[in-house]
């Protein structure tokens, strides 16, 4: 047995070829030599079928090899679905049976290239996914034939490609999501951010928009480092959670706004604090002061607050 779903993927290519049909009915369709859809003999429909099945068979039975044949002398009893862009799918397909995902993204590469208006365009784009998730999910990659590493990069690579070939199909969508979501899952948030913004900007739909508007204000909080750096990100997310809140108030109130707003305000309070401090430990009294009273003004209700009151009372 093959590990995940790899033994499924002849069995879903040929699957394929029947969702490519205008409609799916109970007769079994294939493209005549004129390039039109014709239903296979009732006789032709229980032969097919039954080639199918014994693939699956073979499929399930990891048997990459005869499944192969198999599907060769599928080719030679109904020569209607044979031509060149099939080969190079089933080609690929048996890189993806036999797990040499590389190799089996490069032959759907060629495919999509090469014959662009094929029926089995969406499915080879469909294999690329599995394959793209499989890589982000942190499925190894090897390296001069030597080094084994996670194909993170791979895997972005492949989704990116997707995004650009599919355009405005649902799987473009899904695949930049992936992208940013694994961005996310490891930590890399400023490569999160700007692609939440180029989702936001290549498909605008109000879905989207919500998505997008809490992923920014989510990757702003998340790059903040500490009181000892930069808070020009604190003040982005806190303005993108205000908007936020502002218009899906439900939601806003479902994932915690008002606690995540909270907890921003005490962060900049603390941080304007610590300035403070850092002038006074210097000697400059007045100017730390000043950041005392800043703290106290503007956020008379954090801990910070309490703090710098008693700094200034000292």
């Amino acid at each position: 047995m093959f590990k995940n779903r790899a033994q499924f993927a002849i069995v879903l290519a040929l699957t394929s070829l029947l969702l490519a049909l205008p409609e799916v009915s109970a007769e079994t369709w294939r493209l005549n030599e004129g390039r039109d859809w014709e239903a296979v003999s009732a006789k032709g429909e229980d032969k097919y079928l039954l080639a199918v099945t014994q693939i699956k068979k073979l499929v399930n039975t990891g048997q990459c090899k005869a499944a192969k044949e198999a599907l060769e002398q599928l080719e030679k009893d109904f020569p209607e679905i044979a031509g060149p862009d099939l080969d190079a799918f089933i080609e690929a397909e048996m890189f993806f049976c036999e797990g040499k995902f590389v190799r089996a993204v490069r032959g759907y590469d060629k495919l999509l290239a090469e014959y662009p208006e094929s029926e089995l365009r969406d499915a080879a784009l469909d294999r690329q996914f599995y394959i793209a998730e499989e890589f982000l999910a942190g499925r190894k990659k090897t390296v001069l034939g030597i080094f084994e590493m996670k194909g993170y990069a791979e895997g972005i690579k492949i989704m990116e490609r997707i995004s650009d070939r599919a355009s405005d199909a649902p799987i473009a969508i899904l695949a930049a999501e992936a992208v940013v979501e694994n961005y996310e899952r490891r930590g890399k948030f400023n490569e999160a951010y700007y692609k939440w913004s180029e989702i936001e900007s290549q498909w605008p739909t109000d879905q989207i928009s919500k998505d997008a508007l809490l992923g920014k204000a989510r990757c702003r909080h998340a790059t903040y480092k500490g009181p000892n750096y930069d808070g020009s990100n604190l003040v982005s997310a806190k303005t993108y959670y205000e908007n936020f809140r502002a218009l899906y108030p439900e939601d806003a109130e479902k994932i915690g706004v008002d606690r995540i707003l909270k907890q921003i305000d005490e962060q900049l309070a603390y941080k304007q604090f610590n300035i403070g401090r850092y002038y006074q430990r210097t000697g400059n009294k007045q100017s730390a002061n000043l950041y005392y009273q800043m703290v106290l003004d503007k956020w008379p209700d954090s801990k910070a607050a309490e703090m710098a009151k008693k700094e200034l009372t000292k």
